[in-house]
């Protein structure tokens, strides 16, 4: 069965479309910032169409990359992590709770206006229909992960304390930096969207330079822009 052509009914070509949208989620810009970048390459374009496309796009590949990783992730039962931050949307109080593996990859990004115990359990729930189980659960102390870690049979994998949740906090520093490009978010819905999109598209690019030489971390970076222009190809 051939693959349906998402960019049929558009003028411009599908690397231009993933380009803007790449340069929109990965890096701290303003929609206007990138239609400066794409007008230095000779594309002219009005930021509402790089809005229009990251918007009707960035869910898309966003999920496709998620698939692809998703077996070799369920595969995995090391240490995971859980967290949440608190976001302001018109002025009103939100929790943005994350799921981290090991490595400090998000997994799954839930959006709540309560945090209590029957939150914590259907986020949880969710993590684990999705991602399988792990060895061990890393949390901060509410009482709320505890009861709900109880109610699924986990309480005896849950680790309190000390900087062991150092990598959950670490992650939310790419969506900070993200948000204050954005002047936060106006809507519950559009900070779920964005957040999951944005973990997806964020650690799909990003290699930790560190911990590779650099032609391993040359070959990783190619490789993954590879992958990205061959998202719903022709």
């Amino acid at each position: 069965m051939a693959k349906r052509d998402l960019f049929k009914c558009f003028k411009p070509s599908p690397e231009i479309i993933r380009l803007a949208v790449m340069l929109y989620i990965r890096f701290p810009l303003s929609l206007r910032n990138v239609v400066d970048l794409l007008h230095e390459r000779g594309i002219e374009i009005g930021h509402e169409i790089v809005r229009f496309w990251w918007r009707r796009f960035g869910p898309m590949f966003a999920s496709e990359i998620r698939k692809r990783r998703i077996e070799a992730v369920r595969s995995s039962r090391w240490r995971r992590h859980l967290d949440e931050i608190f976001e302001k949307i018109n002025g009103e109080t939100h929790y943005l709770w994350r799921a981290v593996d090991n490595e400090g990859e998000v997994l799954e990004s839930f959006v709540t206006k309560k945090r209590d115990n029957k939150v914590a359990l259907k986020f949880l729930k969710k993590a684990v229909k999705k991602h399988g189980r792990s060895d061990a659960l890393v949390t901060d102390k509410p009482r709320s992960y505890g009861a709900a870690q109880k109610e699924i049979g986990a309480a005896d994998r849950q680790d309190t304390g000390g900087r062991l949740s150092n990598r959950a906090e670490n992650s939310h520093l790419p969506c900070r930096r993200r948000e204050r490009a954005m002047h936060r978010f106006r809507r519950m819905r559009s900070l779920q969207m964005f957040a999951s999109v944005h973990a997806s598209v964020y650690h799909h690019f990003n290699q930790d330079r560190g911990l590779s030489s650099r032609d391993i971390f040359k070959a990783n970076r190619a490789a993954a822009l590879a992958e990205w222009r061959g998202l719903y190809a022709a």
